[in-house]
């Protein structure tokens, strides 16, 4: 048996989303732009696309979506316009925290290279950021708050409306890396208090290389790709139009099922838990224990004596396909920066192992992971 259960890295493209991608290659292959009767069938799925993902994500307007070529350049896109804006208005602190993605810790590494200051917030145990130090961390120079939406190593589900709401009340734009949340859990921009938000095609079954960023009125977004008027002057080039037709097909896909899908593999999530945790000694779950407060698919565990690299190579011999919690640095194992925000102790920590389920995870794949991980960790440590 082959069980692919890293779906927190990519996704395999829903035969929806590949429908998608060809009808539009097939037969929408004009420029958007252009004026002809090519390019605007072309620009009119692509405002049709533009519409059903602001619908998705609960935007007020479809003009509130940009298209992109992926989460990461979404990230750096509302990250350096939020903070390229404030500079100009004497604001140049940011707030994020210290278990973001790198997309959003190197652009945050970058501005400070260029002279901004950065407050990262402490997790804690439970992987989950408290709104009120958000509120503490507030200045009157804070031209961002950045906390992502879901994390993507443990899967701890972040208070974004509470915080969301601080950001709305002190008056400071709210950004949220939601990679690992839009499609997996309801994401409502309104009614989260969100000023931008990130999101990424391949994460819930849609194709690789493209993505949004949420803009919400108002707010205003520098583009990175200097060119064209495309995007209403927000992101030049050539739209992507099959891939736009993919992700948006896949968008609407995943949240039309989401409540079945959630509840679905939320249990397999559980129950895979508990099968590891009692099969095998020194199993510690990584971030908070409340399944609410967790995506629905993501598990993260450490197990003791062993490298999570090893179980992870192991499980692929065996037909697993998992991540690890560590990363090789200078030659040698270190924890990831995700274990060492929230406390991990550094030998444990190099035993964290992500299994990430998807709608597409069957109750048969979750028993062959559970039959097989406390053999090969007792292999490991032997």
């Amino acid at each position: 048996m082959y069980v692919y259960a890293d779906n927190a890295a990519t996704t395999p493209m829903s035969g929806t989303a590949m429908r998608a991608v060809e009808e539009a290659m097939r037969s929408l292959w004009g420029n958007p732009s252009s004026l002809h009767g090519t390019g605007q069938r072309a620009a009119a799925a692509l405002a049709d696309c533009r519409s059903r993902m602001a619908g998705c994500l609960g935007a007020q307007s479809p003009d509130e979506i940009v298209f992109t070529g992926g989460g990461s350049e979404a990230d750096n896109q509302a990250i350096r316009s939020a903070a390229y804006t404030g500079a100009r208005n004497g604001k140049k602190h940011i707030v994020s925290t210290a278990f973001e993605h790198h997309a959003v810790l190197r652009t945050l590494d970058a501005l400070a290279g260029e002279g901004f200051e950065i407050t990262l917030l402490p997790v804690g145990g439970n992987g989950v950021v408290d709104p009120d130090d958000v509120r503490a961390a507030i200045r009157p120079d804070t031209a961002l708050v950045s906390v992502m939406y879901a994390n993507n190593e443990i899967g701890t589900i972040q208070p974004i409306r509470e915080i969301g709401r601080v950001c709305r009340e002190r008056g400071v734009l709210f950004h949220t890396d939601a990679v690992q949340a839009v499609g997996r859990i309801p994401v409502d921009v309104t009614a989260d208090f969100v000023d931008l938000l990130s999101l990424s095609a391949h994460k819930f079954h849609g194709p690789k290389g493209v993505g949004a960023l949420y803009v919400r009125h108002g707010t205003d977004v520098l583009p990175l790709i200097l060119g064209g008027g495309q995007e209403s002057g927000r992101r030049a080039g050539t739209e992507n139009l099959p891939g736009i037709a993919g992700m948006s097909a896949a968008l609407c896909e995943a949240v039309s099922g989401l409540p079945e899908t959630r509840v679905r593999v939320a249990a397999l999530r559980d129950r895979l838990v508990k099968s590891l945790t009692d099969a095998i000694p020194g199993t510690v779950l990584n971030g908070t224990a409340d399944r609410d407060k967790r995506l629905p698919g993501t598990v993260s565990l450490c197990f003791e004596g062993v490298s999570g690299e090893a179980v992870v190579l192991r499980a692929d011999m065996a037909g697993i396909a998992l991540s690890a919690g560590s990363a090789c640095t200078s030659g040698c194992l270190e924890p990831s920066h995700v274990m060492t925000a929230i406390g991990r102790d550094p030998t444990l920590a190099l035993g964290a192992v992500r299994i990430s389920l998807s709608g597409q995870t069957t109750e048969a794949e979750v028993s062959y992971i559970a039959d097989t991980l406390p053999v090969i960790i007792s292999a490991l440590r032997k």
